[in-house]
């Protein structure tokens, strides 16, 4: 497969996210690896911080990580500092106490980041944690980053998938009370999320024939209709249909057994059909080492896989590992990834 060419000096664009958690935190320790680091990827990718400078400046400061942050209109390639697009705060931060005031704030650094990586000014994207519930106390409809990174890129589907080392877990339905999931769960949005998940593990991954192990919905995959419909109506017509296109799908399985060795062992990936049937299995395998991606997206999102942990912020606790591995992930995306903008899901 050709690869993306890529400039000598690629630029990963990185939003810390909600200013009172622990975002900051981690990404002072990334800068401070970078900066440290001289024989390493950071040679090639260099990550751009889009931040409020003075916030990371007094995190610095409160942790004592003493490195020099710059203003990206300064940046110069062989110099090393914590490069940083200034985006003014809204109000004041304290560590682990939200503010409402300062919602738009994160979304901004998001705005800056996406419209950054369209123009090709960065290669990649990497998020830090926000707070869902603090931007929509603000008044502005949020579910997450991935249905805003879809609208934003004027994506109608795209799929979220967490994947570590050894596991890679995508979902149908993200962001859904649970009620709401059957009603979503259509032959169109199941087939489109196979289609993005299968091109994607092929073209970003460079996996030639991916194997798909495909959960039902219900206890048992439905029980032959004896505990849902969803199985023989919704599911397994859509698998039959793409099966025939030479997909390589096993499904519908049921959840409880599909995460076994059994079937992971020759597996690349799993699709579950909502947020909870599969994450928590990925999450008590790898948590802190898992990275979120966005597939289908015309640009790399990369992201951690944990919250704010508010309690964290500012105490020199937080673990930088999972923003560490997202930062590597995106890296390794970026050298295999072609040309996403002309794709066509």
């Amino acid at each position: 497969m050709e690869k993306k060419a890529i400039s000598p000096t690629a630029l990963i664009a990185i939003t810390p996210g909600e200013p009172a958690g622990i975002g900051p935190d981690i990404c002072l320790q990334l800068a401070q690896g970078y900066i440290a680091e001289t024989s390493s990827v950071f040679n090639t990718f260099i990550p751009v911080f889009i931040a409020d400078q003075k916030l990371m400046a007094e995190r610095a400061e409160l942790l004592k990580i003493n490195i020099p942050i710059k203003s990206f209109k300064e940046f110069k390639a062989d110099q090393r500092a914590m490069w940083v697009v200034p985006t003014p705060l809204k109000k004041p931060v304290q560590c682990g106490v939200l503010n409402s005031a300062n919602a738009s704030y994160v979304l901004a650094c998001l705005d800056r980041a996406i419209s950054g990586c369209l123009n090709n000014e960065f290669q990649a994207l990497v998020t830090g944690p926000l707070q869902k519930s603090i931007i929509n106390d603000a008044g502005i409809a949020f579910s997450g980053h991935t249905e805003y990174l879809a609208a934003y890129c004027k994506r109608e589907k795209v799929v979220m998938m967490l994947a570590t080392e050894k596991l890679k877990v995508a979902l149908v339905t993200t962001h859904l009370p649970l009620s709401e999931v059957p009603a979503a769960l259509t032959q169109q949005n199941l087939e489109r999320t196979i289609r993005i998940l299968d091109q994607d593990l092929r073209h970003t991954f460079a996996i030639n024939d991916p194997a798909i192990l495909v959960c039902g919905l219900n206890p048992h995959a439905g029980e032959n209709g004896h505990l849902g419909r969803e199985e023989i109506e919704i599911i397994e017509p859509v698998l039959n249909s793409l099966r025939r296109e030479g997909l390589n799908l096993n499904g519908p399985l049921p959840a409880d057994t599909v995460f076994t060795p059994k079937y992971l062992d020759s597996a690349d990936a799993v699709l579950a059909m909502y947020h909870d049937q599969g994450l928590p299995v990925l999450k008590s395998q790898g948590f802190g080492e898992a990275v979120n991606i966005t597939l289908g997206l015309p640009i790399i999102r990369t992201s951690v896989d944990h919250g704010t942990a508010l309690d964290l912020a500012g105490s020199g606790k937080a673990k930088m590992s999972s923003l560490s591995e997202a930062f590597s992930m995106a890296v390794k995306m970026s050298g295999k990834q072609p040309d996403q903008k002309n794709r066509v899901y």
